[in-house]
C-alpha cells in the first residue's frame, strides 16, 4: 500500500467571510500542492474541504499520514465522529452537527484509506504547515485580483 503524506491548512478573514484552503501532497519523492477559495465560507469548513480535496487527489487506497493545525478536525474524525453516527448526527446536547455534509465525506474518504490524524500546532514553524497557511491565504487573495 503506497504511504502519502498530506499537510492541510484552512483559513477565513472574519469568520463567516471570505475563505481559503491550502493542501501539500508528499508521494516518492515528489510533492504536488493545492489551494482554493470560496467568497462566503467558514474558518472550519476550509480545514474540512483542505482534507477532502487532498484525500481525494488520491487514485486508489493508500496508507495516509494528514497533518492539519485544526483540533476541530482531528478531534472530530477520531473522536466525535462515532458518536454523531449513532446519534443520528446529533451533538452530545442534541443539536445537529454542523457541516454534516463535509463530515460524511471526510468518513466516506477515511473509511476508504488507512489514514493517521496528526495535530500540529499552527503559526509555530512546522514548515508545510506555514506553507500551507501561505497557500490558503493566497487563495483568497485571488479571489479578489
Amino acid at each position: 500500500m503506497k504511504h502519502v503524506e498530506i499537510f492541510t491548512d484552512g483559513a477565513c478573514r472574519g469568520n463567516p467571510g471570505p475563505g481559503g484552503y491550502g493542501c501539500i501532497l508528499k508521494f516518492n519523492g515528489k510533492t504536488r500542492e493545492i489551494n482554493g477559495g470560496e467568497p462566503e465560507t467558514t474558518n472550519n469548513i476550509m480545514e474540512m474541504t483542505a482534507a477532502i480535496v487532498a484525500l481525494k487527489q488520491l487514485k486508489e487506497p493508500c496508507k495516509v499520514t494528514l497533518t492539519t493545525d485544526s483540533q476541530y478536525l482531528v478531534k472530530g474524525i477520531t473522536e466525535w465522529l462515532p458518536g454523531w453516527i449513532r446519534k443520528d448526527w446529533k451533538t452530545a446536547s442534541r443539536q445537529p452537527v454542523k457541516n454534516k455534509t463535509l463530515w460524511e465525506e471526510l468518513h466516506r474518504l477515511n473509511q476508504k484509506h488507512r489514514v493517521t490524524w496528526l495535530w500540529t500546532r499552527g503559526h509555530a514553524g512546522h514548515p508545510e504547515n506555514e506553507r500551507c497557511d501561505a497557500l490558503a491565504n493566497r487563495a483568497i487573495d485571488q479571489l479578489f485580483s
